[in-house]
Order: structure tokens, then sequence, then C-alpha cells
């Protein structure tokens, strides 16, 4: 047997030559069979979309690694405090006064304490008509109410005054 070479016809490709074809064939091979692992008859998930990138702020840079807690919206104003019904001082200790238009009475059975309660008579629906002599007084049946805590002091009505809640602050009174 002969070892050396054999000179090449026209047209008879060389080692080199057929090694490369192999080589491309082989990864468009490759690549077609991965072509096929799809799956037939199903769509492909869309990928999820991207979060909305957040608006730029005006703030001083943190340090690398940093993070920074969710910006709170801010708290809303506090509501305007209601109009003083009265001063402590327009209210007489012993007595009280009728607030109609709100109806409520006010009374300060002593030195400091304020009391305050329905202007609606229990009775029949009466507005009271007067603090004197320590009770809360309607005239429309003579039903009488303890200025301290609206309990009857004289019938026909059977049940207290309602009590109304107010705030005493800086010698004012308002309802709470």
């Amino acid at each position: 047997m002969s070892t050396e070479p054999v000179p090449c016809a026209a047209g008879c490709a060389t080692r080199r030559a057929v090694l490369a074809a192999a080589g491309a064939v082989g990864a468009v091979g490759v690549a077609a069979a991965l072509t096929g692992c799809q799956t037939y008859g199903k769509e492909a998930a869309a990928p999820p979309p991207e979060p909305p990138a957040p608006a730029p702020t005006r703030s001083k840079p943190q340090a690398a690694g940093a993070t920074r807690p969710p910006a709170e919206p801010p708290a809303p104003p506090p509501p305007p405090a209601a109009p003083a019904l009265a001063k402590v001082s327009d209210i007489p200790v012993g007595g009280g006064k009728i607030f109609a238009d709100k109806n409520v009475v006010v009374t300060q059975p002593k030195a400091g304490t304020i009391k305050a309660f329905s202007a609606t008579c229990t009775h029949a629906g009466c507005p009271v008509s007067e603090v004197d002599g320590g009770t809360i007084n309607c005239n429309c049946h003579g039903s009488r109410f303890k200025i301290a805590d609206g309990s009857v002091a004289d019938g026909p009505a059977g049940s207290s005054l309602d009590a109304v809640r107010v705030k005493v602050s800086g010698g004012a009174i308002r309802l709470a």
C-alpha cells in the first residue's frame, strides 16, 4: 500500500472542506432539533409586562444599597373646631343656659363642672323653656329635670334628658 497522497481530480473535495461542511450541517441540525421542541397547538405565553418606571423625585441621593420606604400620602388636616357655644363664665353656677338653635341646654351645677343635655322634653317633645332653681323646666306640662344629670325631678316626664357631649377648652364650651 502506498502512503503517498493521491492527487484529487477536478470536483473532489479535500478532507478540510468535508469536515467544515459537516460542522455547518451539524449546527443547522441542532438548531432545527431545538426548534422542534416547541409545544404545538398552544400559543407561547407572553412575558409579563415591565412594571412602570417610578416617577422621578427631587430628593437627596441615597447611599448605595439603601432602601427607601414607600411614600405615604400626607395626613388630612384635622377638622376645624366646632364654634364655641359659650364661655364657661357665661353659664351661671347652679344654673344653665338654653341654646335653642343647637337644641342643647348647658348647665354648671357647681363651679367648673359643665354638663349638657338635649333641650327637648322627654314627655311630649316640647322644647324646654328655662333653667331656674337647679332644674331645667318645660312649660308645656310642667316637667322638671336636674341640672347635674338631666334626671327627672318632677313629672309628667318619665325619663331623663339625653346627655350631649361637650368639650371645654381654653374656657370655651363646644359640642364634641
